[in-house]
C-alpha cells in the first residue's frame, strides 16, 4: 500500500461493512499489526460464514486503512480484532472503528462489549477507555507468541 500525500488526513475517509473485496488489504494490515495474523481462509470464513461476526472497514481513497470486528452472541459483543495500517495510525481511524462497532451494538440492542488487549498495548487500552471500557480481569500468558498477559476489558453501558 503506497502512502497518500498528507493533505487533510481525514479527507475521503469513511466506514463501511467489511466485504470480501477488502480481504487483501485486511491481510496486509493483519500481517503488519499482529504477531500471529489470521490466515486468508480464516478471514474469508469469518466475514462470509460466521453468523455472529460483524466487521467494519475504514476506507481512504478506496483502500482499507483499518478494520475491526466482533462477535455478537445474544446481548454481548466480543471484539475480536481492531487494526490500523501503521502508516495511518494516529489520524482517528481507530475512533471510527470503535464508533462503528458501538453503533452496530446499539442498533442490535447489545448493551455489553468485551475484549482482550495485550498488557503492553497502552495505546489500544487508552482507545478502549475513551469509549467506556474498564479493566475487569487478566488472562495470564494469553498470547501464544510470547506468553504475554491479556487485560480483559468491558463496557457495560453501550446502550
Amino acid at each position: 500500500m503506497k502512502r497518500k500525500p498528507r493533505c487533510n488526513e481525514m479527507d475521503d475517509v469513511h466506514i463501511v461493512p467489511l466485504k470480501s473485496e477488502h480481504i487483501d488489504d485486511v491481510i496486509l494490515i493483519d500481517r503488519l499489526s499482529f504477531h500471529t495474523p489470521w490466515s486468508r481462509e480464516s478471514l474469508v470464513q469469518e466475514i462470509s460464514k460466521n453468523k455472529f461476526a460483524k466487521y467494519v472497514a475504514v476506507i481512504k481513497h478506496n483502500t482499507v486503512i483499518g478494520y475491526g470486528g466482533m462477535w455478537i452472541i445474544i446481548d454481548e459483543a466480543h471484539i475480536t480484532n481492531i487494526a490500523v495500517h501503521p502508516e495511518y495510525r494516529g489520524i482517528g481511524a481507530g475512533n471510527l472503528i470503535m464508533e462503528g462497532l458501538i453503533k452496530i451494538c446499539k442498533n442490535k440492542g447489545v448493551g455489553d462489549m468485551t475484549l482482550e488487549v495485550r498488557k503492553s498495548n497502552i495505546i489500544a487500552q487508552n482507545l478502549y477507555k475513551k469509549y467506556g471500557f474498564i479493566e475487569e480481569g487478566l488472562r495470564k500468558s494469553y498470547y501464544a507468541d510470547n506468553k504475554e498477559d491479556a487485560i480483559i476489558m468491558w463496557n457495560h453501558n453501550v446502550l
